[in-house]
């Protein structure tokens, strides 16, 4: 029944995307064999080079459920908005979206937001999403460089505020990063062996493996990263090689497939990354790749491990 309805949302997903007379013209008159490797855009895949579960694929996660996803208790309804308002109509929450082209959606999205989910893993992120918060994000990034999407991209996650009707999400598993001298957590989340510093996850959550169940998950780079936000001093241990890689390829693969997004992050003065929130005018004119510190000075993911400038030019690689 499960697998019935997530082929009925995606066919329902597939009509509500339909294409315009113009872009159909040069559409596929149908999908080829799935690689594993697609995201899905209005009910269009596109390739970007790396390990995708859809919200459909066994294993997957769905923000499409209008109620919780692993137990019973928790709130029903929507996770998500469907379509994407037209910016001229906002404020957009007064507005319902008209059915949805690929067209739209890359004129309408122009933003991709960064987060780390203070998880570890992206099973425990969707599970806080979907049956505690209901909340939603369009991708998750894991240990193991899986990327799960959740939702079409023609939908609007809610992740990120202001952002939302604009943005793209991604939530990477980690713990996150904490003021320095308050960061005993990470001592406690990544013990060291020989090889250096190494993700323990704590019992509830290691009896959930990773897709790759071999995978010993490790920072890339061994020592803790440290780095200003919003005037403050924070410490973080590094992503995995997975998923700087994997994020790379999603970057690069978003911005290919919805143009609008410019491979490029906010900047401070000085050139290299802003380390505080953008002013109003400033994140009205924004088009790009930013972290959620960028849109709130509530937050200060995806932290100091982020490099910016690697990411953007891995992405420009692999676009």
């Amino acid at each position: 029944m499960i697998r019935l309805s997530w082929l009925l949302l995606l066919a329902l997903s597939l009509l509500a995307c339909r294409a315009s007379p113009e872009a159909s013209r040069d559409a596929p008159i149908s999908q080829p064999p799935r690689r594993g490797t697609e995201i899905s855009i209005c009910g269009r895949l596109f390739d970007i080079g790396t390990q995708v579960v859809l919200w459909h694929d066994e294993g997957g996660y769905s923000a499409y459920h209008a109620a919780p996803f692993f137990g019973t208790t928790g709130k029903g309804g929507l996770r998500y908005r469907p379509g994407r308002a037209d910016p001229a109509a906002l404020p957009y929450r007064e507005r319902e979206p008209g059915p949805m082209t690929l067209e739209l959606v890359q004129a309408r999205v122009d933003q991709f937001v960064l987060h780390f989910d203070v998880c570890g893993t992206s099973r425990e992120c969707f599970r806080i999403l979907q049956d505690a918060r209901n909340l939603s994000v369009h991708f998750l990034l894991d240990a193991d460089g899986t990327i799960y999407q959740t939702l079409d991209l023609a939908d609007t996650a809610w992740h990120a505020r202001q952002a939302n009707p604009r943005s793209v999400g991604v939530e990477i598993a980690q713990i996150g990063c904490y003021r320095v001298g308050k960061s005993a957590i990470l001592d406690e989340w990544y013990p060291r062996d020989e090889q250096g510093p190494y993700l323990r996850l704590p019992e509830r959550l290691a009896k959930y493996p990773f897709r790759d169940p071999t995978y010993v998950a490790r920072p890339e780079r061994p020592e803790r990263i440290r780095g200003a936000i919003h005037g403050a001093e924070y410490e973080q241990h590094d992503y995995t090689a997975r998923q700087n890689e994997a994020l790379a390829k999603l970057v690069g693969g978003v911005a290919r497939a919805l143009p609008r997004i410019r491979l490029d992050y906010p900047r401070g003065a000085d050139g290299a990354v802003l380390d505080g929130v953008l002013s109003d005018a400033e994140f009205r004119g924004f088009s790009g790749v930013l972290g959620h510190w960028h849109v709130t000075e509530q937050k200060v993911d995806p932290g100091p491990a982020l490099d910016f400038e690697r990411l953007i030019q891995r992405a420009q690689a692999a676009r």
